[in-house]
């Protein structure tokens, strides 16, 4: 890309040709061992400079895929790099299809009443260009370390592109599992990308004509290709950014043609494609700041849509999108299906944005917005501990204030919450919440560490407040954060601290729950051990608020005292006497009856009915499908058959001689790769557990498999 300055339904399920192949097979096969290295992404740099990673050592490690069209560069790949054909590609001789399929269905969203007058409903939407790591090396299944970016305001997004690609790895990428998982939890579609590189850094117009190339029946291979990448792991289509200069018309026809061919394909299966304003109708690449003349053939044409979206380029001025977004309704196509491109990269809140030209206060909105490189936040920190890197991102999404109700004076960044209503897919019981956001400086079970490991992996994400933090007091405003130093399970727990003149309700989640009289709320708290005494209570609404930026009519249900230096415990609020109703939103309300300043903890908020089974059904295999030694410590693929019934995620343990469990990963899949399993003394074999979880997070027991020393 090159810059200048300024649905929700399921998809069906694959037929039997597409049917995935026994993960035991294909390792059989032969599993492949990469190493480390940096991706080139734009502003592009030369393969030769491309920024370059600590490579791991050779082994089995999954990572994100990435290949050519067809045809590879001459030479030979830089350390750690894998040349990959596309064209070659099948499920069936991919080792590594267990652990990059994602398994979170996309789930159905609603809009509520938004918390401030200015974020509006229906009108300017977000898309989001992400580099989560590089392009070569990229972990299919999270890492040991928590400094990694952890994406959590979802409410705001309409579009997820898994950005990357560089002419010396690949320029064709398929997400990895836990940023699909994480983003359909939340009603948020993630796109693959395709990237045909500028000639400067390394593009090849060859790549260009393979991509578009038709069979001898005029289908186009790669097209099917694409879409078939897309349903086998398990993501929602394609944004084509095609930037390589020296085409005709001839070319740029093809690729019309192509991409209405790929958008036919993959439509009955919900799949969608976004078009980067960059070639156009002569086949020359020519950045145009706008949907125009030269490039709208590519979005919509005389026989119909070409592309669900199109990201135009940086040049933009008020006057190019005032024009695209007339034009775009000209079409019969609406005007915030342009995505208007915002440069953070460089700059995050700082960037200088004509705001007005894209979604002014006061009128309509012009076009969308498409953020490109969001990642900033934690990218441009000195300290990037998940806490620092928080608070960063909760500026970036909410604004100064830290408050979407109760938005700060603009003083440059217009923060999304300010600008669009924010989403939620809490629809239905049974519904958990451990603010777990899918990173942490150690793992906790039940308020227990599990282990001392780092880590992150965002399908194990929860699904957290869309609305951080709306809090409603008389007195002075209380600090509320997602915090590292505790939790009751994952990584991370709601920390709300300060003094508390007067009772503080802090918003949680928008909801569309409907309540039985079987139904019961659980909040799992605790003090810190300088707080002073607090009470707690539940807010459910059961009406929604009765306009933008009004209060939401909360009623409160006591939940029993948490005392200083009792621990964590949980308090069980019947919601019988709200049964046939609805409940909108939960909110909590905190007052410190006396003076000390207070530290309160919420490590889960749980919804349920009490009648449902409280156990999922544990998995009924669990196999060592591959291992690697190096003396005392050993590196492995496991993979099981899928648990019957719901299941939100599998945890993975090892048992130690004495009995002790210490956790090792998660996944929402079926298989996992754990990089180092240590003997443990003279043990004759290392054992495992692993176990169901469900969306309350019941456990079931486990299945058990060892691997002998």
């Amino acid at each position: 890309m090159s810059e200048t300055g300024a649905g929700d339904d399921p998809r069906t399920p694959a037929p039997p040709s597409l049917s995935r192949p026994a993960r035991r097979a294909v390792l059989a096969a032969g599993v492949a061992g990469l190493a480390g290295a940096g991706a080139a992404l734009l502003p592009p740099v030369p393969a030769s400079a491309a920024t370059t990673a600590t490579p791991p050592p050779a082994g089995l490690a999954p990572y994100a895929s990435y290949w050519f069209p067809d045809s590879l560069p001459a030479g030979e790949p830089g350390p750690g790099i894998v040349w990959r054909s596309l064209k070659a590609w099948s499920p069936h001789t991919d080792p590594d299809l267990a652990h990059n399929t994602a398994t979170v269905p996309l789930a159905p969203r609603f809009t509520p009443v938004p918390p401030n007058r200015d974020a509006r409903a229906g009108r300017a939407r977000i898309a989001a260009l992400v580099s989560f790591g590089p392009t070569a090396s990229n972990p299919s299944q999270g890492s040991a370390t928590a400094d990694h970016y952890a994406l959590t305001h979802w409410a705001y997004l309409d579009e997820l592109v898994f950005w990357g690609g560089s002419s010396g790895e690949g320029i064709i990428l398929a997400p990895n599992a836990p940023v699909v998982d994480a983003a359909h939890r939340n009603g948020v579609p993630v796109l693959g990308n395709v990237f045909l590189p500028p000639v400067a850094y390394g593009g090849d117009l060859r790549w260009t004509r393979e991509l578009v190339q038709r069979d001898p029946a005029g289908g186009f291979p790669l097209a099917e290709r694409l879409v078939e990448v897309a349903r086998t792991y398990g993501f929602d289509g394609w944004f084509v950014n095609a930037e390589t200069d020296g085409g005709d018309s001839e070319l740029a026809s093809s690729m019309r043609e192509f991409l209405k061919a790929l958008r036919a394909l993959g439509a009955p299966y919900g799949l969608r494609v976004t078009w980067y304003d960059a070639m156009n109708t002569t086949g020359r690449v020519g950045w145009q700041g706008a949907l125009n003349a030269l490039n709208q053939e590519f979005f919509e044409d005389r026989t119909g849509t070409v592309a669900d979206t199109m990201f135009v380029d940086f040049r933009w001025t008020a006057q190019t999108l005032a024009a695209s977004g007339a034009l775009a309704e000209r079409l019969g196509r609406s005007r915030h299906e342009l995505w208007a491109a915002v440069d953070l990269e460089s700059a995050g809140w700082n960037a200088p944005v004509r705001w007005d030209a894209i979604v002014p206060r006061g009128r309509e909105h012009v076009v969308s917005l498409g953020f490109y490189r969001p990642e900033w936040t934690r990218d441009h920190l000195t300290d990037r501990s998940p806490g620092a890197f928080h608070r960063a991102d909760d500026r970036l999404w909410t604004g100064e204030s830290l408050d979407p109700a109760r938005p700060a004076p603009e003083t440059g960044w217009r923060a999304p919450a300010t600008v669009v209503a924010d989403r939620s897919t809490v629809t239905g019981p049974p519904f958990a919440c451990s603010f777990n956001t899918g990173h942490g400086l150690r793992w906790y079970a039940d308020g227990r560490v599990a282990s001392e490991a780092p880590w992150n992996h965002l399908g194990l994400q929860d699904r957290l407040p869309g609305r951080r933090w709306a809090v409603e007091t008389a007195g002075p405003r209380p600090e509320v954060t997602l915090d590292f130093a505790d939790a009751w399970r994952g990584g991370s727990s709601l920390l709300v601290s300060g003094a508390l003149s007067a009772p503080a309700t802090v918003g949680l989640h928008a909801t569309r729950l409907a309540l039985t009289g079987a139904c019961v709320a659980e909040l799992v708290h605790r003090l810190g051990p300088d707080s002073g005494p607090v009470s707690v209570e539940l807010g459910v609404a059961t009406r929604e608020a009765p306009a933008s930026g009004e209060p939401i009519p909360y009623t409160w249900l006591v939940a029993p005292p948490a005392g200083a230096g009792q621990g964590w415990r949980t308090s069980r609020i019947p919601l019988a006497p709200l049964a046939g109703r609805t409940a909108y939103a939960l909110a909590v309300r905190i007052t410190a009856p006396g003076k000390r300043p207070v530290s309160w903890r919420l490590g889960a908020l749980t919804v349920r009915d009490t009648t449902a089974a409280r156990r999922p059904a544990p998995p009924p295999h669990l196999w060592v499908d591959a291992s690697a030694r190096r003396g005392e410590e050993a590196e492995l693929r496991l993979s099981w058959d899928r648990a019957p019934g719901p299941v939100r995620h599998y945890e993975l343990h090892r048992v130690l001689p004495d009995g002790t469990r210490r956790f090792l990963g998660g996944t929402c899949g079926t298989a996992l790769h754990v990089p180092s399993v240590p003997r443990a003394g003279r043990e004759r074999a290392a054992r495992f557990e692993l176990r169901a979880v469900d969306e309350v997070y019941a456990a079931s027991t486990p299945a058990r498999t060892t691997l002998a020393w």
